[in-house]
């Protein structure tokens, strides 16, 4: 564990040398100052886990005035630092000024060294349970958020599968990068989320990104963090995801949807292991495991000068690719039967039975949208099939089916001329044939259309496909 840093301001060098003595002793790292300007100064360019300040920095001044000023001036650079105070002219004012302005603890000079310690190690461990707190209520938000299944359990009857598995268990006791290749919807995220359950990281965040969805112009704010007042709409300090992730695990999904001109930001933060709230000159350590995915050609990309091959190589210590569906035959029929009862507890639905003709049906279909639309196939036979037993026929499961209208019918090439269908059926239809024609290839299929990838999006959170 790294030693705690702490700032002293006093304008008496016999008290700096006393206390840097105490305090190094418990194992603090000290950095001491006389003036107020010098606090400000390297309160902006370094990270520290507490000040301790007296409240007079001249010697015919007692009232705490410049004590109380520069309490507000810290609380403007960094409003979560927890602050004690110090004087020799203890009076219950100054210490309600004090605690008005923003600091945590009052400690009247000559002080007991135990008093002292103890309250030191109680403000840093509040404010960092402070911290843990804000960053897990961000966390919560950001994870209610993602459109992405979330279901528990992997099942890997299959022999590709259990190699797969296998390889996973061996890099989780690792903290190397690993990059997860393979069509959409095959379940990288819920392998990503298995390597970190089962490293030495899993008591820590695992913090889900899809690169895709976020905007360039807010790239540095998701993943950085951002001060209050940074940009017109900062209203409040934001965490980013790296340091939401601190000591755990951080997954890049779509990975090649990061625009290049923000490449070379995440490659800096990989490269230094640090970085910079945006509205901060204070560079941050980001102890974090990478985990990414994708489902594009990268090297194509790299030749096509659409990705930097440096990243592609920081990123790509290990690279492993997930099986679609239709490789991992013996798989289909638990993981159906998996998803029956996984829904059936969710919609307090009794779960039909799949019959042999069904499962032969579930085998021999090729499963373009892969585990995500055997997912949604499950959830809708739910309830769709009245019956106990659930046939070929209930399965519905042609090759050439589109989607459902708003109004229940079915689209596809035969219907889609259909005076009744409206605008928003027949552009759904068209993304779910577009992204089957490209193997669920997001960046393909936005390109095709003619869309941006924020727009592109937009339009699958709209009819539910992302």
């Amino acid at each position: 564990m790294k030693n705690r840093k702490i700032l002293i301001a006093d304008d008496d060098l016999n008290i700096i040398a006393s206390l840097k003595y105490m305090l190094s002793e418990e194992n603090f790292d000290i950095l001491a100052m006389t003036t107020p300007e010098a606090v400000l100064e390297n309160l902006k360019r370094e990270s520290f886990d507490l000040v301790l300040l007296d409240m007079n920095f001249q010697q015919d001044t007692t009232s705490g005035v410049e004590g109380l000023k520069l309490v507000e001036a810290i609380q403007q650079v960094d409003d979560q630092l927890p602050i004690i105070v110090m004087t020799g002219w203890a009076t219950i004012d100054i210490a309600v000024d004090a605690m008005r302005a923003g600091a945590k603890d009052f400690i009247q000079k000559p002080w007991n060294n135990e008093r002292l310690i103890t309250a030191i190690n109680t403000q840093i461990k509040i404010a960092k349970i402070d911290k843990k707190l804000q960053r897990l209520s961000q966390e919560n938000k950001l994870l209610s958020a993602q459109s992405f299944p979330q279901e528990s359990g992997i099942i890997a009857q299959s022999p590709v599968m259990k190699t797969l598995l296998s390889s996973l268990n061996e890099l989780a006791k690792s903290d190397m990068s690993i990059l997860l290749t393979g069509d959409n919807g095959t379940g990288k995220s819920m392998l990503a989320s298995y390597v970190h359950q089962h490293s030495s990281r899993a008591n820590n965040s695992f913090v889900p990104v899809n690169m895709g969805a976020i905007p360039e112009s807010l790239f540095e704010s998701e993943m950085f963090g951002h001060l209050k007042g940074a940009f017109t709409d900062a209203k409040e300090n934001r965490i980013g995801r790296f340091e939401m992730a601190e000591q755990g695990t951080l997954f890049l999904d779509e990975l090649a949807n990061i625009p290049m001109a923000q490449q070379a930001k995440l490659l800096r933060v990989l490269e230094e292991q640090k970085f910079e709230v945006v509205g901060s000159s204070k560079s941050q350590h980001a102890d974090v495991r990478i985990i990414s995915a994708t489902n594009s050609d990268l090297p194509k990309a790299i030749t096509e000068q659409q990705f930097r091959q440096d990243l592609f190589y920081r990123l790509n210590t290990i690279q492993l690719r997930v099986p679609s569906l239709k490789e991992r035959v013996e798989d289909i029929a638990p993981l159906a039967e998996h998803f029956l009862q996984l829904y059936s507890v969710k919609y307090n639905i009794s779960a039909p039975q799949l019959s042999i003709e069904a499962i032969n049906k579930l085998q021999q279909y090729p499963w373009p949208g892969n585990i995500r639309e055997l997912s949604h196939l499950m959830e809708k036979i739910l309830f769709t099939c009245k019956k106990a037993t659930i046939t070929g026929r209930d399965l519905l499961l042609d090759e050439g089916l589109g989607a459902q209208s708003s109004s229940g019918k079915l689209i596809n090439a035969a219907t889609i001329d259909d005076a009744s269908l409206s605008m928003e059926d027949i552009e759904k239809f068209s993304l779910i044939n577009r992204l089957k024609h490209y193997r669920g290839n997001a960046t393909e299929t936005a390109k095709s259309l003619g869309l941006s990838r924020s727009a592109f999006y937009r339009r699958l959170s709209k009819y539910g496909l992302d």
